[in-house]
């Protein structure tokens, strides 16, 4: 994954960290608060605690573990995505960065359905974690073009469409038909946005693009997922991505 340079915020960045083992987090908590930009306002060990205390430190970002429990073998158990799903629907804002020891397909998909911004193995060194934190927290997805690939053939699998909107727990639309009558709410402005967002254009290269500022296409591509019930770039992405895919 190449790194893109984000900037720093004007004021320390706040990130909560939910993992069940201490270690872990002792370490994840060292890691982010040897930046001068990075202050950690809270953590916790399940995921009782991390839906109690997140919503009170409003922290910007939440880097969450994916499989909570303590015990090793094959991931089945994904509380740490019904975490993530719960905490977008209390903090809207709030930018869920999930971390995770297994390469999970899973797991992947449903964290992005979920919401979260971001996916990374716990096998990433620290300098690229502290990036990735920074990368969610400006807004951008946190996933790269294999990744993204994976999410998609997830999607074009029988049987997905007509349920992946009901899990993304933010209200997506439902099935082909329901998200093509969701675009056409779009203005037409706003459909040649969506198509570079299913590009995995950033907005800067949109706004080259169309000729238009940033701040605009960031208005713009907020618009856009009010109108089509998601809550992040990646998943309008999808949407463009099944109606693109030929009808089976």
């Amino acid at each position: 994954m190449t790194a893109t340079p984000v900037s720093a915020p004007e004021a320390p960045l706040r990130v909560f960290i939910l993992d069940d083992h201490e270690v872990v987090r002792r370490g994840v908590r060292d890691l982010l608060e040897a930046e001068d930009d990075i202050v950690v306002v809270g953590e916790a060990g399940d995921a009782r605690q991390a839906l109690a205390r997140v919503p009170a430190v409003r922290p910007q970002v939440a880097v969450l573990d994916v499989r909570l429990g303590g015990t090793d073998g094959p991931a089945s158990d994904h509380e740490g995505i019904e975490v993530c799903r719960e905490l977008r629907a209390r903090v809207p804002d709030l930018a869920c960065l999930m971390l995770t020891s297994f390469d999970d397909d899973e797991a992947l998909f449903d964290a992005i359905m979920a919401g979260a911004a971001g996916y990374v193995l716990k096998q990433i060194d620290g300098p690229a974690l502290v990036h990735a934190v920074r990368t969610v927290a400006a807004g951008q997805s946190m996933l790269d073009p294999r990744t993204a690939k994976r999410v998609m053939e997830r999607l074009r699998a029988p049987g997905r469409s007509q349920s992946a909107g009901a899990e993304t727990g933010t209200g997506t639309v439902t099935g082909r038909g329901t998200e093509a009558s969701e675009l056409d709410r779009l203005s037409p402005r706003e459909r040649e946005v969506l198509d570079l967002i299913g590009l995995g254009l950033t907005n800067r290269q949109i706004a080259d693009r169309l000729f238009l500022s940033e701040k605009t296409v960031k208005n713009r591509v907020s618009a856009i997922l009010s109108k089509l019930g998601v809550g992040r770039r990646v998943q309008a992405a999808m949407v463009v991505e099944r109606l693109r895919a030929p009808r089976p």
